[in-house]
């Protein structure tokens, strides 16, 4: 009898858990002119930020100081090279735990829009691809090419093991998710959107799906049947038109990106937008009841070698800058901005009867740095791992290298001038004879060739090479591919007979140090220990060097240029310690011996 009543117990506890677990599910649902959660009419008020621009330590706070300006929401990517860098090896640890992102939102009381096409753009490296799906003989991304759908759908499908369940529908905090990503400015292939369908439904995403296009794209990039949202458009009486015409006549309306800024790329003037050209036009769509997505809310740091470019027809080629400060609500610390505060006060007015927002928190504490002193240093040319050989020079692509630099070595006959030529450089190259630096090539510029006197005797020629970021909008997408990808010529012969050293830098701890002065003909890494009083986040001054990229405490904190606009290079303060910090710096043209930090970023200013 016992042991009965202890059965019926459990099985009473088992349906109790059930019930309550169902009864935390949400329904979310379009009505003719509003998105209805619960039955009940909801306006999202969302704001874009990225998992992986933003510390892990940090996602929390960010996600307060949305829910302190206002939103209800916040929309993300998921970043399809983060996930998978080398093909079927997934990484969703540390801060590619997007899972976990989501759910540190539910616990925040935000809601999430997922937007998880294997095509972001996003100012990402190859707009978020993986490098590894050129080396797929044949594919072609963005189209019905069998292997391409074949690599996307195992791509989803690791996706949606672990957001699926995380749906609205399920019990989660994700109201609605993206399929594709703005098509119609690429293509019209409304069969291939519903192939999209299929393989999002297939991995587990069974609530509400939708598309996103700009205004004169819409109609070419939206899937009958879903719901289509417009981006960039903010007049109100346009937005419920076009969506209305391309959703039988009803709504709900969304501005699936409204942006209130802009990004930057290297040599071009820092983007800016006064919070008052944008507060009127934030204040009509939300009293028009359409809901919203800002990109960005908070833009954070492009770090490592993430960053795109764009390239199109006669026009530059453009790599975008590390840091993402968008000049959004949030700058790139976290810290509420001049326009947040404007945006802040337009929402509280469109606010629910009753409801307050909370306090905003406070700014974080900046430091400075006066002086860290660079005490080891490590020439590339010495420091190089072992070669691959091939008779022509091979891309990054064919040594199966994402990121980073190729250092390519041959030799070559002195005694003679002659033009050095490289055809197809992608993208930056510094040119050493016989260990010296000899001079510069840089595609942004068109420069391909150099003039070259030779001293005599055999000559041994180096080519330092680095990927500037990948092509992430338009139909170069299908032409990414880094190194020196065409002939390469000295004197209008070709030259062979390549040893090509891979220098990715994903691991800076395997760097063998000198406690010698830098070598200032070369490309050269320098190291240096500090300690802090305090800490707090700071910012690398890297005005007086050249170009390069920086470590501190292993993390790899992205690229400076002497160019800019950017001239700092962002430290969280979550990534410091009290004692024993440290950093190493990749410098291609000008090295020092100390480095400084200051307490405000530098991101206008051209050289």
């Amino acid at each position: 009898m016992q042991k009965l009543k202890y059965f019926i117990a459990c099985l009473l506890m088992l349906s109790v858990i059930a019930v309550r677990a169902q009864g935390s599910k949400h329904t979310f649902e379009l009505a003719d002119s509003a998105f209805m959660l619960d039955g009940k009419p909801f306006q999202m008020i969302s704001g874009e930020m990225h998992y992986p621009r933003i510390p892990r330590e940090a996602w929390r706070a960010r996600m307060k100081m949305a829910k302190a300006m206002g939103l209800n929401t916040v929309g993300t990517y998921v970043f399809w090279n983060v996930h998978e860098p080398q093909k079927g090896k997934f990484d969703f640890s540390g801060n590619n735990d997007v899972a976990e992102f989501v759910k540190i939102a539910k616990e925040e009381g935000l809601w999430v829009i997922l937007r998880p096409s294997p095509y972001i753009c996003a100012e990402w490296e190859f707009g978020g691809y993986p490098y590894w799906l050129q080396n797929e003989k044949g594919l072609i991304v963005r189209s019905k090419e069998p292997h391409y759908l074949q690599e996307y759908a195992t791509y989803i499908k690791e996706i949606g093991k672990r957001l699926a369940p995380l749906q609205v529908n399920h019990g989660g905090n994700i109201l609605m998710v993206q399929i594709e990503n703005e098509y119609g400015s690429y293509g019209s292939d409304k069969e291939y959107l519903a192939i999209n369908q299929k393989l999002f439904k297939e991995a587990g995403f069974d609530g509400l799906l939708y598309t996103c296009d700009p205004p004169a794209d819409l109609v070419k990039g939206h899937l009958p049947g879903l719901l289509p949202a417009v981006n960039s458009l903010d007049n109100p009486a346009k937005v419920k038109q076009i969506i209305r015409e391309n959703h039988d006549g009803k709504g709900p309306f969304y501005i699936a990106e409204w942006y209130p800024a802009w990004f930057d790329w290297w040599g071009t003037t820092h983007h800016t937008v006064p919070a008052a050209q944008y507060t009127g036009r934030l204040d009509s769509v939300l009293g028009a009841g359409i809901s919203i997505n800002m990109y960005m809310f908070h833009g954070g740091t492009t770090r490592s070698f993430m960053n795109g470019a764009n390239f199109k027809d006669n026009t530059p080629y453009e790599p975008q800058i590390s840091s993402y400060d968008y000049d959004a609500p949030l700058d790139e610390a976290g810290n509420a901005t001049a326009k947040y505060y404007a945006f802040r006060d337009v929402i509280k007015k469109h606010l629910p009867a009753g409801q307050t927002l909370p306090e905003v928190p406070a700014k974080k504490p900046a430091i400075s740095i006066p002086d860290i002193k660079l005490t080891s240093s490590s020439a590339i040319l010495s420091n190089l791992p072992a070669p691959k050989n091939s008779l022509d020079a091979l891309t990054f692509e064919d040594l199966h290298q994402p990121y980073g630099f190729v250092l390519y070595r041959t030799k070559i006959q002195g005694g003679k001038t002659g033009t050095l030529r490289l055809a197809g450089l992608r993208d930056y190259a510094v040119v050493m004879i016989n260990g010296k630096r000899v001079g510069m090539l840089d595609r942004r510029l068109n420069q391909d060739s150099l003039s070259l006197t030779l001293p005599k005797g055999p000559i041994t020629l180096d080519i330092l090479v680095e990927n500037l970021g990948r092509i992430n909008f338009g139909k170069y997408l299908l032409q990414n591919k880094k190194g020196l990808t065409g002939e390469v010529s000295f004197a209008g012969r070709k030259v062979q007979h390549w040893s090509m050293y891979g220098l990715p830098f994903d691991n800076v701890n395997t760097i063998k140090y000198a406690a010698s002065a830098p070598n200032k003909n070369q490309p050269v890494i320098l190291k240096g220990k500090f300690d802090l009083k305090t800490i707090g986040d700071t910012y690398l001054d890297m005005q007086n060097w050249g170009k390069g990229v920086v470590w501190v405490n292993g993390h790899n904190l992205g690229r400076y240029w002497k160019v800019g606009p950017q001239q700092t290079v962002y430290v969280p303060a979550e990534w410091l310690k009290k004692k024993d910090n440290d950093i190493e710096v990749l410098e291609l043209l000008n090295p020092h011996k100390t480095i400084s930090a200051i307490s405000t970023p530098i991101l206008d200013k051209l050289q």
